[in-house]
């Protein structure tokens, strides 16, 4: 265990010793309230089931779902580097929380023999392994299974939470840059966002605020590339398990013949914003006028219907024009919304606010970017040196985009579990939760694990107790989900 080190005298205050004490102290207990999330939706048995590993069985220190937990939770926690679990790999609470045993054995000393007559890990996966682990998830079946588990998740904690299948479902639909550092695969530089990026496309679900899924995209490609081919397979399956109607909602950069003419063949209602034009700005002209009378001291919003047809487009559109007036402003706002949908289904004013809804979403996908911080540095360079040291093997490079897909879609599920843990969250408080606070004040808390026998006991202080317990109360009233 070694004995107690004495690390600095601070000069301030001759008083104050700080030593570094062979105990089991951690910063990252939240890792087993997120764990018990994951065990009681049963997403992880559900993957592994989908998922192929190609390792030989008998070899297998660490199982594939060890190294899910592995790669989700340090994620949700903020540690967004797969070099991170070297660092963390004998903190207690992270050992607890990614180990597939039971009792005190994953606070075991390495070299203990397990059932299986192998050893036991010591400790979290390293970082090589993960980076295998990542390699061997970069093929198309073992992509389209993580793909499928974003749905599952959100699915199973709607389901778990005692709510039905949804009636109607609203997909929000975007492209995020993603920016990257050195010639990863795929990645270009871009002019508007001033940085060498990729371009996933994303879509979310707007009644209940999941990653339903994201795809990587190369960093020049258009927002609307592949939208259709991303939206439709995707309607498939939240409709086969989520919601039995699902729309889209789309901003200015998506409209075009090819995605608008499928979505009406499918039968998909939708809602666009398309950019002005000049036959769009001749057409709103007439309408740019205020009403009679002194201006009010409140911003004010007038409609106009009408219908409208691009030169690419194979039909006529409903188009609604929405004009804005904003107290000491000279000019008039107006911009255009195009709608699936008839006047009868949704009147101006309904699918105006109806689209306004998106910014919720636009939220959300900055929690994704901001929060998780996906790092996505997966490239074809052969590694040369691990540690100082020469690797004693060299293992090929693989599908370096294939990679950075897989970091992206374990991000989502990391962003899935931390989302599902606040919507709890503010259902006990009755109080909204950004994910940063939730990690902040909740998941990385200080904490001593205790082992006394064959029971450990994680010891959190009392700023944290109360929201622990609240949080709790709710958690074990999911209702668990078989795998």
């Amino acid at each position: 265990m070694g004995e107690k080190l004495t690390l600095l005298c601070p000069t301030f205050n001759r008083s104050i010793r700080i030593e570094a004490r062979p105990e089991h102290l951690t910063t990252d207990p939240g890792a087993v309230m997120l764990r018990e999330i994951l065990e009681r939706l049963g997403i992880i048995s559900w993957l592994t089931k989908r998922i192929t590993d190609p390792r030989q069985p008998e070899l297998v220190i660490h199982p594939a779902a060890e190294l899910l937990y592995t790669a989700i939770l340090l994620s949700a926690q903020g540690w967004r580097d797969q070099a991170d679990a070297d660092l963390l790999r004998h903190d207690p609470a992270l050992r607890l929380a990614v180990s597939t045993r039971k009792g005190t054995s994953p606070l075991s000393p390495a070299g203990a023999r397990s059932s299986a007559r192998r050893r036991s890990p010591a400790g979290l996966p390293s970082q090589p392994t993960l980076s295998r682990f990542v390699g061997w998830l970069a093929t198309p079946g073992n992509r389209r299974s993580l793909r499928e588990a974003l749905v599952e998740l959100a699915s199973r904690r709607v389901r778990a939470q005692g709510r039905g299948r949804l009636r109607k479902l609203t997909l929000d639909v975007d492209s995020l840059p993603v920016e990257v550092h050195g010639a990863q695969p795929g990645s270009q530089y871009h002019g508007y966002y001033k940085a060498r990026i990729y371009h996933p496309i994303v879509a979310l679900a707007a009644e209940t605020g999941d990653i339903l899924d994201i795809k990587l995209r190369e960093g020049a490609v258009h927002t609307a590339d592949g939208a259709l081919a991303f939206i439709l397979e995707l309607v498939d399956r939240v409709e086969g398990s989520l919601c039995e109607v699902a729309a889209v909602r789309l901003d200015a950069g998506f409209p075009g013949e090819g995605l608008l003419s499928g979505l009406e063949a499918r039968g998909v209602p939708y809602v666009a914003r398309i950019r002005n034009n000049p036959v769009l700005n001749r057409m709103a002209e007439p309408h740019l006028k205020r009403p009679p009378g002194r201006p009010p001291h409140e911003p004010r919003t007038w409609f106009h219907e009408t219908t409208y047809r691009a030169e690419s487009w194979s039909r006529t559109r409903r188009a609604v024009l929405v004009v804005q007036e904003r107290p000491g402003e000279l000019f008039l706002h107006h911009f255009w919304l195009i709608t699936s949908w008839t006047q009868e289904q949704l009147d101006a004013e309904a699918l105006l606010e109806h689209y306004r809804q998106r910014g919720t979403a636009e939220g959300y996908l900055g929690e994704l970017m901001n929060v998780l911080c996906p790092a996505l540095s997966s490239s074809p360079r052969p590694k040369g040196h691990y540690r100082g040291r020469e690797p004693w093997k060299r293992y090929p490079s693989g599908d370096a985009f294939g990679q950075n897909e897989v970091l992206l879609l374990l991000a989502a599920l990391a962003y899935n579990v931390l989302h599902a843990a606040r919507v709890l969250l503010e259902e006990a408080t009755s109080k909204g939760w950004s994910l940063m606070r939730l990690r902040e004040r909740v998941l990385r808390v200080a904490a001593r694990v205790v082992v006394h026998g064959r029971q450990v006991t994680m010891v959190v202080g009392r700023t944290a107790a109360w929201l622990w317990r609240a949080l709790w109360r709710k958690l074990v009233a999911l209702r668990p989900m078989a795998p």
